[in-house]
């Protein structure tokens, strides 16, 4: 067995937190379901996200200096499916769902209270994702930190490959 099968095969087994990303940039809005999202430092605080470089929030945020970044809740399955299995090329996502503007027009989504948005500090090619690091300049948070896991989210058709 290769190794990238051996770590695929470990890697399929982990149930890591389901996101939302949302961008604002040129008079357009655009957000995606990601699985590869991290606090990368502690000090300063830093987070770093993957973006596929397939969709549409990929070309909406090479032009956006800010992104947010939401836990999704585990009762916010409908944002996961409009997130995941829609492309924004085809739907307009927030026209689906509450939300309201945030810093510099970031979109924040209402039903997930656990949010941060983030200064992209940093835009690294990572195959066929793009890493960009966030500095947060605004969160929000709540009592409850649960999340919508990758398990719960693969039986989703996506939107786009990855």
């Amino acid at each position: 067995m290769e190794a990238a099968d051996r770590v695929n095969r470990w890697v399929g087994g982990i149930d890591y937190p389901m996101y939302i990303a949302t961008v604002a940039a040129g008079g357009e809005r655009s957000g995606c379901l990601i699985g590869f999202a991290t606090q990368c430092s502690i000090d300063p605080l830093r987070f770093l996200i993957c973006l596929s470089d397939k969709n549409r929030t990929f070309r909406v945020a090479a032009g956006a200096g800010l992104v947010g970044l939401h836990l999704v809740p585990p009762t916010a399955e409908h944002l996961v499916e409009l997130f995941g299995s829609h492309t924004g090329d085809e739907v307009d996502k927030f026209a689906r769902c509450a939300w309201h503007e945030g810093p510099e027009g970031a979109p924040l989504l209402d039903e997930c209270p656990n949010w941060l948005v983030g200064r992209v500090l940093e835009r690294l090619p990572a195959g066929d994702h793009d890493a960009l690091v966030l500095e947060p300049v605004a969160a929000g948070a709540s009592e409850d930190p649960a999340q919508f896991g990758f398990h719960r989210a693969k039986r989703f058709e996506p939107g786009h490959e990855a």
